[in-house]
């Protein structure tokens, strides 16, 4: 697999040189990374743990350099954190409109692809969860210690992206049911059309026996009272 394509080190040294207020600035660029990462990839489980990894190795190491007076390690790996979380988000996005597409062309929960793209779905946050765990692990004594109560916190409260993601299986789990509902109902309509017009036909059917028998009765009658025909 080809490693994410971003500019890791513009990444580092924007962590590494982050005031106190740059917050926002931060998560956005960490947001932008992971996208831009990602663009050009299929966006399977494997791809996006390896891009959240990257991402998160990078900003870590520049969030371990940082010295600024009054910036707090553990606010740098909220930016981190918040960023990535925004980007899986697009992620999970992405997953929604081509799901409903398939929804929309007739797919249904049998369907193995379909079955894989929801249960990728529900782990898209437990794949952020076990990147940014790496990506703890590997990072230097300085900024080790503040990734605990930032796993912790993230942990407890879950993400958007995850909320989303679950939101998102439920919503188009229901719009497949639906959609099987309404063809169950329209192929039980067609059903009781083609029942109302078999028995319609039955009766047009008799009618036309019923005639036929009366119109063959006279002439039969009339046969049976002419002359014999001599030879």
């Amino acid at each position: 697999m080809a490693r994410p394509i971003f500019d890791a080190d513009a990444l580092i040294t924007m962590f590494e040189n982050a005031t106190a207020t740059q917050g926002e600035q931060l998560r956005g660029a960490v947001t932008q990374a992971t996208l831009t990462a990602l663009q050009g990839r299929e966006l399977t489980l494997k791809n996006l743990r390896a891009t959240l990894k990257a991402v998160g190795d990078a900003a870590g190491a520049g969030a371990a350099r940082n010295t600024v007076a009054g910036v707090e390690p553990t606010a740098l790996l909220d930016s981190v954190v918040s960023g990535l979380d925004a980007a899986v988000l697009k992620a999970v996005d992405a997953n929604r409109v081509a799901l409903q597409r398939l929804v929309q062309q007739g797919a249904d929960l049998r369907e193995k692809h379909l079955k894989k793209a929801l249960d990728d779905l529900d782990r898209m946050e437990d794949t952020l969860f076990s990147a940014l765990k790496k990506s703890a692990e590997g990072s230097g004594a300085t900024v080790a210690s503040a990734w605990g109560p930032v796993l912790e916190r993230l942990q407890a409260g879950g993400t958007m992206s995850g909320l989303q993601a679950t939101l998102t299986t439920e919503q188009i789990t229901q719009q497949m049911q639906d959609a099987v509902r309404t063809t169950r109902h329209a192929s039980l309509r067609a059903a009781q059309a083609l029942a109302d017009s078999y028995t319609a036909m039955v009766s047009g059917v008799l009618i036309g026996m019923s005639a036929a028998l009366q119109a063959g009765a006279p002439a039969a009658a009339a046969a049976e009272a002419a002359p014999a025909r001599k030879t």
